[in-house]
């Protein structure tokens, strides 16, 4: 402790400077230290008092009697007394003459003296000096007296802290040679208020510091902004150490003791000085390398389905397109082609209207690609049971079957996705919460229940279709597709089913990627394992999309 101190510049209150025994007693700790001093409040008349007061004046004053003792070594007459005495200070008494001088053994008077019960005292005598009432005006109005006192009192010089006011010297203690010096090295003026006004002079003040140097106040640097002000584990309020703001808060003062938060669309800078606006993210047409890619991959497959579907028309009379129903073929052409156009829905900053068709035509295209291919598998089927003699399949090969099929497994999606739009549709929201630094903006799918119930139902159906399709792929034809249809199922339930973890653990933008990536990928299985291999037989094998080839093979054909 004591070689902490010597480091340190002490500041001696008024009821402490200068006491010469402790600094005497300690000179490294004390030394270039200073104090705040009263004038002397010893005045001619005191000093006489003082010199005269002693025990052979004052034989029954006991205080005085314990003053000699402690002061002289003094034997009081009283054994008992004398006896611990001796034991608490450790040394012999003697007997006195009563006549010893305080003054003759103290060269300051001023350090005897309790200046704040010096100064009440006299205080109180201020105020009784003007009043000049007599006993018998105290006697006979009592609160008159009080009152007068009080007035007096409160119109003394007393600062708003009840403490008198008084001027002060700054005195700088330095040792040269051995010898402690009391530098005089400025003055404090106390007014009626709590502060003070004063001077002091660095030049002429010794500083416990290399160079000389003015030392600081306070035991810690201050805390910049960006920073608060922590406790130490030191009980001096000047003793801290500064902590960066906690994440999300600021601030912009030195020496701060809170930090604030910034506002949830804000954040802080760098250093944390000042609330910043968040970064506003969504998948941008243009500024997003995902967009652009996105983009690419959904104008050139929509340019190859509008080509196969060009295709299509050119040989709609062919056996190849004729199989397994020609406006199933063009049904799912369209719906997949659709269902391309629908990735721009998704694009683009969100607003409630793309929300809701994002979702929808989403649902929809997609449940109606799956009909369609659930209606082809059980043409195929019923196809391959007609061409047994006196089957009674033979009254289901017409366009009212797969038409029926198409039109009942899509309105079951339509009603669910016009459900979902008018209880509880998808709406546009703000998430703050996801990222620290950004703002995503994102679509809310209003009700989980409907996104999964539509979601669900795509799912049952392609199920269906994938099962139907798979049982039909063995069957004898020139041009089964079940086989097909079985394997652009398996692709696209697989899509689906890793899509569902992924689009559950991202956020943001990459959360709309990844649904548009099923959508991109499942409809492109759904074009290449369908209508490739008809496209190859019909561009670059045409011997094999013709009747005659047909009739030669005895492979039934449907021709719906």
């Amino acid at each position: 402790m004591t070689e902490w101190l010597q480091n340190v510049t002490l500041i001696l209150s008024p009821s402490f400077a200068p006491n010469i025994v402790l600094m005497e007693k300690y000179p490294k700790i004390f030394n270039c230290s200073l104090s705040l001093e009263p004038p002397s409040l010893i005045t001619s008349e005191f000093k006489d008092f003082y010199d005269d007061f002693y025990p052979l004046k004052y034989p029954d004053d006991k205080l005085l009697q314990n003053l000699w003792m402690t002061t002289f070594h003094c034997l009081s007459g009283d054994r008992g007394k004398d006896e611990i005495y001796e034991k608490i200070y450790g040394s012999p008494l003697h007997n006195c003459t009563g006549r010893e001088r305080i003054g003759g053994i103290r060269s300051d008077l001023s350090q005897d003296m309790d200046d704040p019960v010096y100064n009440a005292v006299e205080l109180m005598a201020n105020a009784l000096n003007p009043i000049n009432l007599s006993l018998h005006d105290w006697f006979s109005n009592e609160a008159s007296y009080r009152y007068q006192i009080n007035r007096k009192m409160k119109l003394a010089d007393i600062n708003k802290c009840g403490d008198l006011a008084t001027d002060y010297s700054i005195h700088n203690h330095v040792i040269v040679n051995g010898t402690w010096h009391k530098i005089p090295v400025g003055k404090l003026w106390s007014c009626k208020t709590e502060y003070f006004t004063g001077i002091i002079y660095n030049t002429l003040i010794t500083w416990k510091t290399i160079n000389n140097e003015i030392p600081k106040s306070h035991c810690s640097e201050s805390c910049q902004p960006g920073n608060r002000k922590v406790r130490g584990t030191t009980i001096y309020p000047c003793c801290y150490h500064c902590a960066p703001c906690p994440e999300g808060e600021i601030s912009n003062e030195t020496d701060s003791k809170n930090c604030r938060s910034c506002l949830d669309h804000e954040w802080p800078n760098q250093n944390k000085t000042q609330c910043i606006s968040k970064l506003v993210e969504f998948l941008s047409f243009c500024n997003d390398v995902i967009s652009v890619i996105v983009l690419s991959g959904s104008i050139l497959l929509l340019t190859s389905a509008a080509v196969i579907l060009g295709i299509f028309i050119r040989y709609k009379d062919t056996p190849v397109v004729k199989s397994n129903n020609k406006n199933l073929s063009f049904v799912l052409l369209v719906s997949i082609m659709l269902s391309f156009l629908c990735v721009f829905f998704f694009l683009g900053r969100p607003v409630d209207i793309t929300c809701m068709l994002r979702q929808i035509s989403t649902g929809i295209f997609l449940s109606v690609s799956i009909s369609s291919l659930l209606a082809k598998t059980i043409m195929v089927y019923i196809a391959f049971k007609a061409t047994r003699p006196g089957s009674v399949w033979r009254t289901w090969t017409g366009v009212r079957l797969p038409n029926c099929v198409l039109l009942i497994c899509s309105s079951v999606q339509v009603v669910l996705c016009m459900s979902w739009v008018t209880l509880s549709p998808p709406f546009q929201e703000l998430d703050t919460h996801s990222y620290k630094e950004k703002v995503v903006v994102q679509c809310n799918e209003g009700s989980d229940l409907w996104f999964y119930s539509v979601l669900g139902y795509m799912g049952v159906l392609a199920a269906v279709s994938f099962i139907t399709a798979f049982l039909a792929r063995t069957l004898p034809d020139s041009f089964n597709e079940a086989k097909y249809i079985t394997f652009s199922m398996l692709v696209f339930c697989s899509v689906w089913i890793a899509m569902i973890p992924a689009y559950l653990s991202t956020r943001g933008k990459y959360m709309v990627a990844v649904e548009i990536f099923a959508i991109l990928t499942s409809n492109a299985g759904l074009l290449g394992c369908i209508f490739l291999p008809k496209c190859y037989i019909i561009l670059f094998k045409p011997e094999l999309n013709t009747r005659k080839y047909i009739l030669e093979h005895k492979h039934p054909i449907s021709h719906h």
